[in-house]
């Protein structure tokens, strides 16, 4: 007998060799009917794999991501079966789960696949998927796993790199493909298929490898899912921060400034700024001091960071002057500046913690690929913080930038997100900077505040920051889909590499911990998901226009001028639309433009000394004074941004 431990604590006695499929059952008949895939003792397994251990198990259905993943990742095989059917000359190559969906890649070798092909692909999809064929998963050794893909490159070269007792292949059907696991236990789950687009894309991410064609897709246990999430998508493309960019006015790139490099109009300039004051006032009340350092520095600052070891390959090239030996780099981390900020000056246990913001733009050489408006972008401006502190000041200090997260995230109508708390991975620590004890500590520290802060967090092994763990807010925006924003991270780490100390209480020297900190992550993410989740409608006090004077002919023009003056004296951003149109093609325009208030002035208005006012959507709110309406706007603006409280 062997025990397994379930989420809930409980404990089962089952006989060695029983699969979590089996335990799913003794659960309930509705689980057993539900569940698509598990893990045990934190490992992918298969539903139907014999457990011959003690361990803790969990099972996935649908409803859980691990469930999604193992069902797109399975979805993904049935699609390389289809189209190996189809067009028997291809070489396929790697077919994971992504966010929303799965894709597969693979070299036509000749054979031609466009979009146009899709609905035969699908239709072949699911007849394999009607057969009801398992997903049987097995080692197999590496001479026959060579020999199966003789005439397959990409495959033979995945597999020189794996070692007997590594090596394991997933049958389903007739179709055979090399995978290290995670799968649905049967096609029939596999109800609604769309194959989404395809593109190009190099085998390994490497642009000087070969090109091979990707073709992304996504399925659902039910036809009903597949047809509401493509309304979704028709929803997503009305709310492209692309898109609504370019409506709205707010930024535009040139091909001739470069990609990924946005140009910020000025609307979009005038919103960052109102953002980055919003902020500044924050810390300002937290104890923040502004720095700025400079767009570049000497190789040697990013070489003694760790960031040119780790990150070298995606920086722009080094920059070399006339002076020998002489490299700068284009700043691809704040940090490190920060830093020697710190070092400049001597400090007592009494003066910290110091803490230096700096709204300071950073540049990294993503793949043209992945760049997608400003989501993914080359350059962008971080709204970076450094703490530096005691340990004993560690606590206090992250459970603070905590509170001020949280403030921006509910000042700005993001309600609906997680935490995560990105750790180091413990079977691959190479990849990492700093002693297993430094480590522990600042682990421990962020788990500890997110647990006091009563977040709703998870952990996530492997997605630490190279020089410490962190904790990033996941954000879901109005379509459902998550974000990465705000993080915080604690660093043992960077204060040791450039020796940075304070004196302590005992009168020597000792070594500060440090805290990276950005609420909003980029202003470009920020600012693209607050567009997408907004629709373009957004908080009133971030408006760039805030209510248009429309006057129903040039007869009022004198008046217009007035109401205008005196909402700029009551510090609203108006504006006056006094064109010889229509009233009727002015509201249009000034919908569309998605302004909140519309200000309509004729003659009664004028005798009178009040406007007509109009709300963006169509409501009318009456006749009102000038100073009844600037009163409305002020009171929205209250309710909306509260004062931040340390």
């Amino acid at each position: 007998m062997i025990e397994i431990i379930l989420p809930d604590g409980s404990i089962k006695k089952v006989e060695n060799g029983t699969t979590p499929f089996q335990i799913a059952q003794s659960i309930s008949s509705g689980l057993a009917r539900n569940v698509l895939s598990a893990k045990f003792n934190n490992n992918t397994v298969e539903v139907s794999e014999a457990l011959t251990e003690d361990g803790s198990l969990v099972l996935y259905t649908w409803n859980d991501d691990e469930g999604k993943q193992a069902f797109w990742h399975s979805s993904a095989h049935v699609m390389a079966q289809a189209l190996q059917e189809l067009y028997p000359n291809i070489k396929l190559t790697i077919g994971p789960a992504v966010e929303n969906g799965f894709y597969y890649d693979l070299d036509p070798n000749g054979e031609k696949i466009s979009e146009n092909d899709f609905p035969k692909i699908e239709k072949r999809m699911l007849e394999i998927a009607r057969g009801k064929h398992d997903f049987k998963k097995y080692a197999i050794s590496k001479e026959k796993a060579l020999d199966f893909y003789q005439g397959n490159e990409y495959k033979l070269e995945l597999l020189e790199n794996l070692e007997d007792g590594e090596i394991t292949f997933c049958d389903q059907d007739t179709f055979t493909d090399l995978c290290r696991g995670g799968h649905i236990p049967n096609t029939k789950f596999i109800k609604a298929v769309k194959l989404m687009n395809i593109a190009g894309a190099y085998w390994r991410g490497d642009e000087n490898n070969p090109q091979l064609s990707r073709i992304y897709g996504i399925s659902f246990p039910k036809q009903k899912e597949l047809k509401e999430y493509l309304k979704l998508l028709e929803e997503a493309k009305e709310r492209d921060h692309r898109k609504l960019g370019r409506e709205l006015k707010l930024f535009t790139f040139s091909q001739k400034v470069g990609q990924g490099l946005p140009l910020w109009l000025p609307k979009g300039t005038a919103l960052r700024e109102r953002l980055q004051n919003f902020l500044k006032k924050a810390q300002q009340k937290a104890g923040y001091d502004m720095v700025i350092s400079p767009h570049i520095g000497h190789k040697e600052l990013y070489e003694t960071s760790g960031h040119y070891e780790k990150y070298g390959e995606d920086s722009f090239r080094p920059i070399n002057t006339p002076h020998e030996g002489e490299e700068f780099l284009l700043k691809p981390m704040n940090c490190p500046h920060h830093c020697e900020i710190y070092k400049s000056d001597s400090w007592s246990y009494r003066d910290l913690p110091i803490r230096y913001a700096e709204f300071g733009t950073v540049y990294r050489y993503e793949q043209s690929g992945e760049l997608h408006g400003l989501t993914r972008v080359r350059g962008f401006t971080q709204d970076d913080a450094h703490i530096f502190c005691t340990p004993d000041q560690l606590d206090e200090e992250f459970k603070k930038v905590i509170d001020l997260t949280l403030y921006v995230f509910q000042s700005l109508g993001f309600e609906d997100f997680t935490a995560q708390v990105s750790l180091r991975d413990p079977e691959n620590k190479q990849k990492y900077i700093g002693s297993d004890e430094n480590w522990e500590k600042a682990e421990n520290a962020i788990i500890n505040a997110a647990k006091e802060k009563g977040l709703n967090y998870k952990v996530e092994e492997g997605e630490a920051a190279f020089y410490g763990p962190k904790l990033d807010f996941m954000v879901k925006d109005a379509l459902g889909r998550s974000w990465q924003l705000g993080t915080i991270q604690v660093d043992y780490n960077l204060p040791e590499r450039f020796d940075l100390t304070y004196t302590g209480s005992d009168n020597n020297a000792h070594r500060p911990v440090m805290i990276h900190r950005a609420p909003f992550g980029s202003m470009e993410r920020f600012i693209a998901i607050l567009l997408e989740n907004t629709k373009g409608n957004f908080p009133l006090w971030l408006m760039p226009e805030q209510a248009i004077i429309l006057p129903l002919s040039e007869k009022y023009e004198n008046y217009t001028k007035k109401v205008l003056k005196l909402l700029e004296n009551d510090e609203i951003r108006g504006l006056l639309d006094n064109r010889n149109e229509t009233i009727g093609k002015k509201i249009r325009e000034a919908e569309v433009s998605k302004i909140p208030y519309m200000l309509i002035v004729g003659e009664q208005e004028e005798k009178n000394g009040t406007v007509s006012v109009r709300k963006h959507g169509g409501e009318d709110l009456g006749s009102m004074s000038i100073e009844e309406f600037s009163k409305i706007l002020q009171d929205e603006i209250k309710s909306s941004v509260k004062e931040f409280e340390v």
